[in-house]
Formats: C-alpha cells, sequence, structure tokens
C-alpha cells in the first residue's frame, strides 16, 4: 500500500497578488488561486503598499475558498499550513500571515514560515521533476534580483543580490518613462517586439570584476535620459544625434519606432546583466546546474539569453512554467513541503519581516 501524499496549504500575499495553494509533496500542484491589483494601481504606474494591504484583506477569504474547493482536499488530508513571512511589504505580509496563523490554530496543523524569494528558487520543480542539486540560483522580480548557491531547496548561499533597483523595478520604471503602460514587464516586452536591441546605446552595468550583485538603477537613468535629455545640459543637434534617436525629445514626441528601438534595447540589456551574472555564479560556486526564477523569467529575451548562457557552459537549466513565475503560493508550499521533512516549522508567534534576512 503506496504512502499517502504530504499536502501543504500555504498563503502568498508579498506583495500586491492575493494567493492560496494546495501542494502534494512538493511537486503536484492541486490547486494554486491567484488574486492579483494590476488594475488598481495602474493609475499609479507601481504598487502603493496601503492599497495593496487592503485589497488584500478583501481578497484573502474567496481566495482560500476557492483553493480549498479546487484542490478537492478536506483540512484532515492536510499536513501543515505556510506562509510567506519574509520579505515583502510589511501590511501586505501581515494580511496573509495572520490569516494562515488563524486556519492553522483552527485545524490544529503545525505552521511554516517561507521564504518568499528562496521560494522563487524552488519553482521551477513545481508540476515536473525535482531539481537535481547543487545549482545556482537566479531570482529576478519586481522587488529582487538575487543569486543564490543552493545545496538543497533548505540549504540556501546568498552569493549577490541588487544595491538599488531589482530588474522588475526597472521595467516598470522605463515603462513609466515611454508611456507604455503598467505592469511594465509585458508592456516593455510587446513593445521590444517592434524594435531593433542595441539601436539605443545604454551602459551594461556590471560594477567591479567578478562582482555577483546588481544595479539597474544607472541603466533606469540612462533610459530617462535617452527619452529627456540630460537635465540642464545644452546639446547641439549634432551631439544629440551622436546619443541615439530619440534622444532629448521627450517621450510624446517619439516616434513608436523610436519607442520600440528603446524598449528592445533596455530589454536586452536587462537580459545580458543577468546572463553575465549567473555565469559568474557558476564559475564562483562551481555548481554545475542552474534555475531561473521570478517574474522576470517570464521574459522570452531574458529566458532565452539565460538558456544560450547555460548552452554555452554545458549547464542544464531550469525555468519555472509561466504560471509559476511571478508570485503565487503554489512555491510557497513547495519549499515548505521540505522545510516539514526537516522539521522547520513556526510557533504561532511567528512574526513577518520586509527584509530578505537570508
Amino acid at each position: 500500500m503506496s504512502k499517502p501524499p504530504t499536502i501543504i496549504f500555504a498563503l502568498e500575499s508579498s506583495c500586491d497578488d492575493t494567493s492560496a495553494a494546495l501542494v502534494a509533496d512538493g511537486l503536484e500542484v492541486l490547486s494554486n488561486v491567484v488574486a492579483g491589483q494590476d488594475c488598481l494601481h495602474g493609475r499609479f504606474s507601481g504598487v502603493v503598499p496601503e492599497l495593496a494591504s487592503r485589497a488584500h484583506i478583501e481578497a484573502i477569504g474567496p481566495v482560500i475558498a476557492e483553493a480549498l474547493a479546487g484542490g478537492g482536499v478536506g483540512q484532515d488530508r492536510i499536513a501543515a499550513v505556510a506562509v510567506t513571512c519574509r520579505p515583502g511589504l510589511i501590511g501586505s505580509l501581515l494580511v496573509g500571515l495572520m490569516a494562515a496563523k488563524t486556519l492553522a490554530y483552527v485545524w490544529g496543523k503545525p505552521l511554516i514560515g517561507v521564504n518568499h524569494v528562496h521560494a522563487h528558487a524552488y519553482s521551477p520543480s513545481l508540476g515536473g521533476e525535482p531539481i537535481g542539486y547543487p545549482v545556482v540560483a537566479l531570482v529576478a522580480s519586481g522587488g529582487h534580483a538575487a543569486l543564490y548557491h543552493c545545496q538543497s531547496p533548505t540549504e540556501v548561499t546568498a552569493l549577490g543580490q541588487t544595491i538599488d533597483d531589482a530588474p522588475g523595478e526597472a521595467f516598470d520604471k522605463v515603462a513609466n518613462i515611454l508611456h507604455l503602460g503598467y505592469p511594465g514587464g509585458p508592456a516593455v516586452e510587446r513593445m521590444a517586439r517592434e524594435g531593433t536591441a542595441g539601436a539605443v546605446p545604454l551602459p551594461v552595468t556590471l560594477l567591479k570584476d567578478g562582482s555577483l550583485d546588481f544595479s539597474f538603477s544607472g541603466l533606469k537613468t540612462a533610459v530617462l535620459y535617452h527619452v529627456n535629455g540630460v537635465p540642464g545640459a545644452r546639446l547641439s543637434p549634432d551631439a544629440a544625434g551622436r546619443k541615439g534617436p530619440g534622444y532629448g525629445k521627450g517621450a510624446e514626441n517619439l516616434t513608436r519606432q523610436e519607442l520600440a528601438d528603446i524598449a528592445a534595447s533596455f530589454q536586452a540589456v536587462v537580459a545580458e546583466i543577468l546572463a553575465v551574472k549567473c555565469r559568474r555564479a557558476v564559475e564562483y560556486s562551481g555548481a554545475r546546474s542552474i534555475v531561473l526564477g521570478g517574474g522576470v523569467a517570464r521574459n522570452s529575451v531574458v529566458r532565452a539569453r539565460v538558456e544560450e548562457m547555460a548552452n554555452r557552459l554545458g549547464c542544464p537549466l531550469r525555468m519555472p512554467a509561466m504560471a509559476y513565475c511571478t508570485d503565487n503560493a503554489a512555491m510557497i508550499a513547495g519549499l515548505a513541503y521540505h522545510q516539514y521533512l526537516a522539521g522547520d516549522l513556526a510557533d504561532l508567534d511567528l512574526e513577518a519581516s520586509p527584509t530578505i534576512r537570508v
């Protein structure tokens, strides 16, 4: 007689997605419900923390009910309740944490606190085969850019992280500069399909030799200056021409082709930075496999560039299914399964933390 699966129920509310999921044995997704807030934050071109936390309060009950119904599993078969406890927007985190504590108490189940970014590094295994460790994990999202050396799902060592903007944040800001709409990642990618990468000269910010940290602020600022001009600078028409088509016109005065060329050039530089840093991490750590996770992993150019780099290194690459790139509770439940097996449980006094605290 086969052993019944270990089923984890999880909640995720670290930013602007309210999600609940049921996952069996860390791999099989029984249900994964996500309620987004793009329409709420679109007019601000970014997430407003207070609005996000209020929206989580409204969505958490219906999302939990839908995930439980969709999974077809009674609470008696649930082994534990997991929840994102760090990092993220503190108000948003608290909504999910309080709901998870309540369910764990009422159901009489263990509580598991999960690092949201570590869960992104685990996400490629969802719905597929287990990841073959050790690996270098690259997590690129709206709030984070991080490299890890993972010996197992729960043994994670930080190698590098962003020192300023995250790549997804840079996509949002560049989309705002170009008046492309929100969320910025999909908007930039759509426009970039009509453009030529490299048509606009932009800096590939790699920091010092061998650095495994990221910086996207300078790249974002280069796009801003290209579109609007350098504040206080007076350039001759010839000088502006040497800086590329569209320099200093303002987004409202750019042609569609100029917008597309800027978007394509920016996107290509982001992909190059991520690929180079990932290569450096492989060389530094000695790991011979790579995983890619996070919302920016949905970008086709990023996926293709990292895959090209991995192939050159002869490293197997695992990427999550599109549904598990952005914030979701399935990845929280998947990683929590391994924490459950390791006895890494939390008390009901578990606290939320906005910092990554690796």
